[in-house]
């Protein structure tokens, strides 16, 4: 049998001429689109960062290249990042050779870049537009979880909270009134209520317990048995109440309209995140991400601290108003968007809204639920009566109106109707859920969440409407499965709401450019194609 053959290896052969970097980098690639957009960018915009005077600062243009190149190719951290400079030769030719340190990026990526970058995320987006690939007449919008930088051991819940500050309050109130029982004084220490005790309450307690102390030392009865009694209540108020009430406090307005926080980056809220490794939907301090796609390309995103998309919507749509100018023409979104108050914004703001709500899969796969006779949308409704009637044929009255508040402060109006008596009715078990046999039915009816719920189902049953749908889940989120899966982007670096919205815009960015250099070289391909 011949010898195997190998082809050389010259791995230690000296060149006459030795290659540049620019020959090592081909037409069309990812690093070349990267150094086109920036270079296409207004300088001023960039360099309006910098104060000027001091040292020689890196160019900013430089610098921009390499933080999209990097986040297009799924490199986040500032040390793998100057690593790169120093191994990779796309980074090499955009430093022109010259490496850099991770405190320099750290710097430009936290410091430098944060006050212009939705100029920058915004320049991006107007390339893509003049390129056709966003037109803003549908907007695909859903949200995703990612976890923050945070420990998921550093929990703070309100409910605790609460609890812990009631209980401090009362104990507090208590030892006042101990002491006031104790000293016959003409000032009480303690306050009318507990729930009056504050840190400032706790504060001026203190103030003039030391001020009876004082006092008595100057009258020569500071040895006394109230005299001790008052030294120690100084010193639990000052050592113990005192710090935990400000503690407490703290934590409440840190809270702002949450239900938790950690400690190590009080911005983030615990969420229950999906994609848990044990599968069973661990809670984790994270961050709540909406984004909106066309053609998955990420037209607009927004980081949140609440955990449900309900009440990011409007904020989002918002912020796309103040970027992009205006709201797309259609808007696409699952049922976790279908809310009154959604409904009603996007009708105001003129945007035919393809949102589904929390009933619309059941309408369209449970035809059991659908014509069930116990469901109130089936029953017969008397508009001149106002009154309901159920399968029984008992009749519903109208008794009240009532009113419920969202979180971002939207009133709904919900009437509620009853039965006069349900006695002898024999679909009394599967119709009310009350203990009581003799307590009388009712039902609460919101008309106009159910006449927003109507019209969405007319528009999602139309032929372009079906057509959204099966898009919906292709187009955005497609973004969100290549950023987490493809890039591994799965944990903000960053802490605190600012910066890590700053972060999210950069990945975001950094998949638009990565999607663009995907297009046109596909499309480049079926040019070639066609000529051939």
């Amino acid at each position: 049998m011949a010898p195997p053959k190998f082809k050389p290896c010259m791995q230690h052969q000296p060149m006459l001429f030795p290659p540049s970097v620019e020959e090592l980098i081909p037409e069309g690639a990812l690093v070349r689109v990267v150094d086109s957009i920036v270079d296409g960018m207004d300088r001023s915009v960039l360099e309006s960062a910098y104060p000027g005077g001091g040292a020689s600062a890196y160019d900013p243009s430089m610098m921009l290249k390499v933080i999209l190149f990097c986040y297009s190719s799924g490199i986040y951290s500032s040390r793998k990042i100057a690593a790169a400079t120093r191994e990779n030769v796309n980074l090499m030719w955009l430093t022109g050779m010259h490496p850099l340190d991770h405190n320099t990026v750290n710097r430009f990526r936290s410091d430098r870049i944060r006050p212009v970058f939705e100029d920058v995320f915004s320049e991006v987006i107007a390339v893509l537009a003049e390129a056709g690939y966003i037109t803003l007449d549908t907007y695909f919008l859903d949200g995703t979880k990612i976890e923050a930088n945070a420990n998921k051991f550093t929990f703070v819940w309100k409910k605790s909270t609460d609890r812990y500050q009631d209980a401090l309050r009362r104990k507090v109130h208590a030892h006042l009134e101990a002491i006031d029982e104790m000293n016959d004084e003409e000032e009480a220490l303690a306050p009318g209520d507990p729930s009056e005790v504050d840190a400032d309450a706790i504060r001026g307690a203190a103030d003039r317990i030391n001020a009876r102390l004082k006092a008595r030392r100057e009258a020569g009865r500071g040895r006394g048995r109230e005299a001790k009694e008052l030294r120690k209540a100084s010193g639990a108020i000052e050592r113990d109440y005192l710090p935990r009430m400000e503690r407490y406090e703290r934590q409440q307005a840190t809270f702002s309209g949450r239900k938790s926080f950690s400690k190590t980056d009080p911005d983030a809220t615990f969420m229950r995140m999906k994609d848990d490794a044990m599968g069973n939907g661990q809670l984790k301090a994270a961050y709540n991400v909406q984004a909106g796609t066309e053609n998955q390309f990420i037209v607009d995103t927004t980081v949140h601290q609440r955990p449900g998309d309900t009440a990011c919507a409007i904020p989002h749509c918002e912020h796309v108003k103040e970027r992009v100018g205006r709201l797309p023409a259609n808007l696409v979104a699952d049922a976790g968007y279908g809310s009154e108050e959604n409904y009603a914004y996007l009708e105001a703001e003129g945007v035919d809204a393809y949102v589904k709500h929390s009933e619309f899969f059941r309408e369209c796969r449970n035809r059991k639920w659908r014509e069930d006779e116990m469901r109130v949308a089936n029953w017969e409704y008397d508009e001149e009566s106002d009154e309901y009637t159920c399968p029984e044929g008992k009749t519903l009255v109208f008794l009240k109106e009532s009113s419920r508040v969202s979180e971002l402060g939207y009133e709904s109006a919900v009437r509620i109707y009853g039965c006069e008596d349900c006695s002898g009715c024999s679909r009394r078990a599967r119709c009310s859920k009350s203990a009581s046999p003799d307590a009388p039915k009712r039902i609460q009816v919101n008309p106009a969440l159910n006449a927003f719920r109507r019209r969405a189902s007319e528009m999602l049953h139309t032929e372009i409407g079906s057509a959204l749908r099966k898009r919906r889940s292709v187009d955005v989120e497609t973004v969100f499965g290549d950023i987490k899966r493809n890039l591994g982007f799965t944990r903000f670096a960053l802490r605190g709401l600012e910066k890590v919205t700053l972060e999210w815009r950069l990945v975001a960015t950094g998949h638009n450019i990565r999607k663009l250099f995907l297009a046109e070289r596909e499309k480049g391909k079926r040019a070639a194609g066609a000529m051939a």
